[in-house]
């Protein structure tokens, strides 16, 4: 996308905007190689080389956004474990350097987002912008009306209750069932220790869902680039201004309906 010459100088941190308009005015800006002098001149901050007063301006670095399936047994992390387990960045393979955007624990298989872009990653983690986050997890038993709305309200973690949050029983299997919850916010091994709050303890768990983005075709282990559709869409969650007031008032959701079992 291109972008005017002024602004590129400025973001580079070379000049300010005016200043690097003065700059153009005297002819002291070249980009690939031709002196430029028309203040407002769009260039491609990825391709183009700038020269501002004989100095080359750093090109801009592409925003990178990947959405991992990521599988059991695997760490969230970009380091090298100790112990020689496999992270997340194993199974990356890309020159641009990416991170992951929060993170699934060692166990939990799903979508998992990462990034080039760090302001937009922590604003997606902020609980008052309602990122959703939806898991389906086996839970060992079959919670009742009473405990689904005791989990949908809130359960206290470490002297402080968690945000309201939408559940429903997807299935029956046997003894167990599997629960669909979908959250907005996400603390240290949230979903299991919730769970184990109501004793229903986590057999499985599995992330389908990261904001606008789910797992539909996209087998365990691989990763994909997100669309600038998908990008756009990840970026208008978090540009309204949360309205955390009318978040307070609203009721938590729970959905009752149950299913049969299998046989």
């Amino acid at each position: 996308m291109k972008a005017r010459l002024q602004k590129v100088i400025a973001d580079a941190g070379l000049a300010s905007r005016r200043e690097a308009e003065r700059w153009i005015a005297e002819g002291r800006v070249k980009v690939n190689g031709k002196v430029v002098t028309k203040p407002g001149t769009c260039v491609d901050p990825l391709s183009d080389e700038v020269r501002a007063r004989g100095k080359l301006v750093p090109r801009a670095q592409e925003r990178v956004f990947i959405l991992l399936n990521k599988p059991s047994d695997c760490l969230t992390t970009m380091g090298v474990d100790e112990r020689g387990r496999k992270t997340v960045m194993d199974f990356i393979k890309v020159s641009a350097r990416v991170f992951p955007v929060g993170r699934l624990d060692y166990n939990t298989q799903g979508a998992l987002l990462l990034t080039s872009d760090g302001a937009l990653s922590k604003k997606l983690l902020e609980p008052r912008y309602r990122v959703p986050r939806t898991y389906l997890v086996k839970v060992r038993g079959v919670p009742d009306d009473k405990t689904l709305r005791r989990l949908s309200r809130g359960v206290a973690l470490d002297n402080q209750a968690t945000a309201p949050l939408e559940v429903e029983i997807d299935r029956v299997s046997g003894k167990n069932c599997f629960l669909k919850m979908k959250m907005f916010e996400g603390k240290n091994r949230h979903v299991k220790r919730i769970c184990e709050a109501v004793r229903h303890e986590v057999i499985r768990l599995k992330r389908t869902h990261f904001g606008n983005l789910n797992l539909n075709g996209l087998p365990l282990g691989a990763y994909r680039f997100l669309s600038p559709r998908e990008i756009k869409a990840l970026e208008l969650m978090v540009q309204k201004e949360p309205v955390e007031k009318k978040i307070a008032r609203r009721r938590p959701m729970v959905k009752l309906k149950r299913t049969k079992a299998k046989r």
